[in-house]
């Protein structure tokens, strides 16, 4: 599997972010994963980790299936359904992967993510577009350009 390219001042995956993430996402040529352990740092209840955290991670998960293949795009619309509660301590197992896509403009996602125990806590879809004009340049220029990491 091959590390998707991240931009280092990501709050995701950025591994240059104090406060970020610092999540790490592969490709294996179909999908994106990512596994990442629930730090007590970003609960939103005593030892339960956030909810937002959680759809913070689908988005990126999705959105790194396109970006593994060079498809520079940005979040049009992401459902997220929250099967079961996540806790300070809990290993996640993430997957996104591209489910379809209009033209070269749209691109539709889906997603998942299971606990150590195998138990999905977390299912999504998302709807991408690719950006017109310099927007398009700026996203390929932070993870290509002197800012990135591309492991």
């Amino acid at each position: 599997m091959k590390e998707i390219a991240a931009y280092t001042g990501c709050f995701v995956c950025g591994q240059d972010n104090n406060i970020g993430l610092k999540a790490r996402f592969f490709y294996d040529g179909e999908k994106a994963v990512c596994d990442i352990t629930a730090h007590e740092l970003y609960t939103g209840y005593k030892d339960i980790y956030h909810g937002g955290i959680v759809m913070t991670l689908m988005d990126e998960v999705m959105i790194k299936a396109l970006l593994a293949e060079e498809v520079f795009v940005v979040t049009a619309e992401i459902t997220v359904r929250l099967k079961r509660p996540v806790y300070s301590g809990d290993r996640l197992h993430f997957e996104g992967r591209k489910t379809r896509q209009k033209k070269d403009v749209i691109y539709f996602t889906e997603g998942v993510a299971v606990n150590q125990d195998g138990v999905t806590v977390a299912e999504a879809t998302g709807r991408y577009v690719r950006p017109k004009n310099d927007l398009s340049g700026k996203l390929r220029q932070s993870v290509q350009g002197k800012d990135a990491e591309s492991r």
